[in-house]
């Protein structure tokens, strides 16, 4: 198979951390027989100062040609007194827009050899495996009226049932594959808009009758999440509360450099790890590439079809974690591996 992917390195350690992905991917295709037709861009602050445009039309261009897009990490200090549209998470929100991918899926995953990284007590985060399904295009993040009128600030949550619908039967689509169980997060005690998600969720249940569907309000959830991590499957929510409650995840996952993350539309697909551009370790060759790795991994598999390709880069990275060659943020035994030699251990796994 041709794979045609464009990179979007980005700020900070997402040229590092992408780096070692693509090494996977070419480690991949040599293992499986399959050619990357690989091309490039520029999003975020590196694209304002070579540009002026977090999102510049040549990358918009390049990523609606490109089957899938593999994004390191987007933002930088320099631009927190800029306006919004000069900012570079701009850009990552109007390529999100550009490709329509509405759904976000961060997998959360405790593996075994990681136990110890968590701050949380071993016997809570064992077992954890649970996929948060954020919708992406909607929500605060997207609704108008916004913006700042001098001592006054507006922004406006807006969902539309078709929206609502999307994301939920990509929920439960996802749940059926697992351990067929949906948990909808929302603030219908208080929140109008949340009335109509649970309600239209509820209905988008019933065309799925072999998944159990519970609900919780998004401050029940943020507690669970760290007392009883493993009565979640599938958890599915808006926007802004998928946003805060996929980085409190991280925690269960040892460190937030592990999470990936796939984020799907109808017909595209953008892939990147949850962590951001950490501008205090870029260039040093400190970063965990886990998370980008991981989300090559679900782009073989989600965009692509290649799930026994997925597989095996997900083998490879859990024979590497055994072997204890990680990034110092895991807290290893002995010297932490660099970027590079944690790259290089997964293609050799493979």
């Amino acid at each position: 198979m041709n794979l045609r992917i464009l990179l979007l390195p980005g700020d900070g350690v997402g040229a590092e951390v992408t780096r070692a992905a693509v090494g996977v991917l070419e480690a991949v295709a040599r293992k499986f027989g399959h050619t990357l037709a690989l091309s490039e861009g520029l999003i975020g602050g590196v694209a304002i100062h070579k540009t002026g445009s977090p999102l510049p039309e040549d990358t918009v261009n390049k990523a609606l040609a490109a089957d899938a897009t593999l994004l390191g990490a987007v933002g930088s200090p320099e631009f927190d007194q800029a306006p919004p549209d000069k900012r570079p998470e701009k850009g990552l929100l109007g390529l999100r827009k550009v490709l329509e991918v509405f759904a976000n899926l961060r997998p959360v995953k405790m593996w075994p050899a990681l136990v110890e990284s968590s701050p949380l007590k071993n016997q809570i985060v064992e077992g954890t495996d649970m996929i948060i399904v954020r919708e992406l295009t909607g929500g605060l993040y997207y609704g108008e009226p916004r913006g700042v009128d001098g001592d006054r600030a507006v922004n406006t949550m807006v969902y539309t049932r078709r929206e609502i619908e999307r994301v939920a039967r990509k929920a439960f689509q996802l749940a059926r594959a697992r351990r067929k169980k949906v948990t909808s997060v929302d603030k219908s005690n208080v929140i109008e808009n949340s009335q109509l998600w649970r309600r239209v969720v509820t209905e988008v249940a019933g065309e799925f009758p072999d998944v159990a569907l519970d609900h919780l309000l998004v401050d029940n959830c943020a507690m669970q999440l760290v007392l009883n991590p493993r009565r979640f499957d599938v958890v599915l929510t808006e926007n802004m509360f998928g946003d805060i409650l996929s980085d409190e995840a991280a925690v269960l996952a040892g460190s937030i450099g592990m999470l990936p993350s796939a984020s799907l539309g109808e017909s595209k697909g953008l892939y990147e790890p949850v962590h951001g551009s950490a501008p205090n370790i870029a260039g040093q060759n400190k970063a965990n590439p886990l998370g980008a790795i991981g989300s090559a991994a679900a782009m073989l598999d989600y965009t692509f079809g290649l799930a026994k390709e997925a597989a095996a880069v997900n083998e490879a990275m859990g024979r590497v974690l055994d072997s204890g060659r990680v990034t110092a943020d895991l807290k290893p035994k002995g010297a932490p591996a660099t970027t590079e030699q944690v790259g290089r251990a997964v293609c050799e796994a493979l």
